[in-house]
């Protein structure tokens, strides 16, 4: 096991990263995106923990291996990912997605599984090499970055068809040993802080978009790779002001490819444009799994605050406060139920267990379509002290603690400090650039409220439900058999 001396050792590389328009030498130093490094370090020691050794470790073929590399097979190992994902989550970084091993598995996962087709129609030899690698990842214990979605340019078109055609990653050069790759990949998470990035098509090509379908990983210290870190985000004052963001980071990139050799064993698709789209889609239902198990702590927190709050503020027997929290509890449960409920309906392809698609989406659409309203729901039971109450300055000052001590007090036994902790987290985590990150991020993340939608619609069987309904309506006297809708 990496130490978190050693994983941050490990990515001082001479990666080429650069944070309002300034070349960053060491990622771990900066005092800005240091603080999301040191959060990825912080995983290392949770996994070590011996409390959590069988959640986080398996043991396979004689080897011990982190849980997040265990392929799955059975319902059981998707349970069990599910567990080890909110548990780090709610240890390490709440709410946020973490780069660590569960987006790179996710990747890892779906090639493993679409290799095997490729190979069978075209003859190729990609399982192969996707395995080696798989083994490679697993056994150092690498963070894998995840780079899909291109910055697409003009939507109406394909990538062929691009005025501009590096607005998709694209193969400009065949060499005997490899290939040259050039474009740019956006919201590319935590990359900054990865090993390696695996590069994945964002969608389904014809066969004019021949060059764009490619998949490849490469370590991100490779020349020609270039991350500009974004700005935006959010950042934390003080433990007082910002409980959560002064404590963590999640830093977005645009990761340039400029013309970049990938060695033969590490591409993994080039140019077989007819699984492009199927691709895509395997890492997506692999990795709205994932976004699923990193919610909960999120909903956890917004609950419990809600609850807190209304104690505090004296108003928990209120019937229209009541039914917020009604709310909020059922909102975390429904998300938790579904997620689960993909895993044990889990469908295996190839060999690897692949968790229920429309579950998985419908549960994803769900937290998504939900969230601005828990939002709300914490926003109103707080009230608007949230924004209006005093920073860390005047609180600490010797003539105003014990001002704002006695006058801002709440029910009783309940101090002035005690409250605007409170409403500090709900600041942090509702009315705060964190916020408004965390609002985006559940619209936007692992896809959106559009493509969980359409993706319900290309996994489910209309048939069944249309004879269920003709038989209903007397349309058709053949009573169907079985239940008309199987997820």
């Amino acid at each position: 096991m990496r130490t978190p001396a050693e994983y941050l050792e490990s990515i001082r590389d001479g990666r080429e990263i650069w944070f309002r328009g300034e070349r960053v030498d060491d990622v771990t130093a900066h005092p800005e995106l240091g603080v999301g490094a040191r959060n990825v370090a912080q995983t290392y020691e949770i996994e070590a923990r011996p409390e959590w050794a069988d959640l986080f470790w398996v043991e396979e073929e004689g080897h011990r291996i982190s849980r997040f590399y265990k392929i799955p097979r059975t319902p059981d190992d998707l349970l069990c990912r599910h567990e080890a994902i909110e548990h780090l989550t709610r240890e390490a970084r709440p709410g946020l997605a973490l780069i660590s091993k569960e987006i790179g598995s996710d990747a890892l996962f779906a090639l493993l599984i679409t290799a095997q087709d490729v190979d069978r129609k075209c003859g190729t030899r990609y399982f192969e090499r996707v395995r080696r690698y798989y083994e490679y990842a697993r056994d150092n214990e690498l963070d894998l970055a995840v780079a899909q979605t291109d910055v697409k340019g003009d939507r109406s078109l394909r990538p062929a068809d691009q005025p501009n055609p590096d607005t998709y990653v694209r193969i400009v050069e065949r060499r005997p040993d490899g290939i040259v790759v050039r474009g740019a990949k956006v919201h590319t998470t935590d990359a900054v802080y990865a090993h390696e990035v695996i590069v994945l098509p964002t969608r389904a090509m014809t066969e004019r978009d021949r060059d764009y379908a490619v998949a490849f990983a490469i370590p991100v210290n490779t020349p020609g790779v270039r991350l500009i870190a974004s700005a935006r985000g959010f950042t934390g004052q003080s433990p007082f002001d910002s409980p959560v963001a002064h404590r963590f980071r999640v830093v977005e990139s645009v990761t340039i490819f400029d013309n970049v050799f990938v060695p033969s064993d590490r591409i993994f698709l080039a140019g077989e444009w007819e699984f492009a789209g199927d691709v895509a889609k395997t890492f997506v239902e692999f990795h709205r799994f994932t976004a699923c198990a990193y919610k909960p702590p999120l909903l956890e927190a917004l609950a419990g605050l809600g609850a807190l709050l209304a104690e505090y503020n004296g108003i928990e027997r209120v019937p229209h406060v009541r039914d917020k929290l009604a709310r909020l509890i059922m909102y975390l449960a429904t998300v938790r139920g579904m997620t689960r409920a993909a895993a044990l309906d889990c469908r295996i392809r190839n060999g690897v267990a692949v968790p229920n698609p429309v579950l998985t989406n419908a549960a994803k659409f769900y937290f998504a379509d939900n969230y601005h309203a828990a939002v709300k729901y914490v926003q109103d039971i707080a009230g608007g002290l949230v924004v209006t109450g005093p920073g860390t300055e005047d609180f600490n000052h010797p003539a105003l603690r014990p001002l704002l001590d006695h006058y801002l007090s709440g029910k009783a036994g309940i101090s002035g400090e005690e409250r605007l902790r409170a409403m500090n987290l709900a600041r942090d985590l509702v009315a705060s650039d964190l916020g408004g990150y965390l609002e985006i991020l559940a619209i936007h993340a692992e896809g959106s409220l559009e493509t969980q939608k359409l993706t319900v619609l290309m996994d489910t069987d209309l048939g069944p439900l249309k004879a269920y309904a003709r038989w209903l309506a007397g349309i058709s006297a053949e009573r169907p058999s079985g239940r008309p809708f199987l997820a």
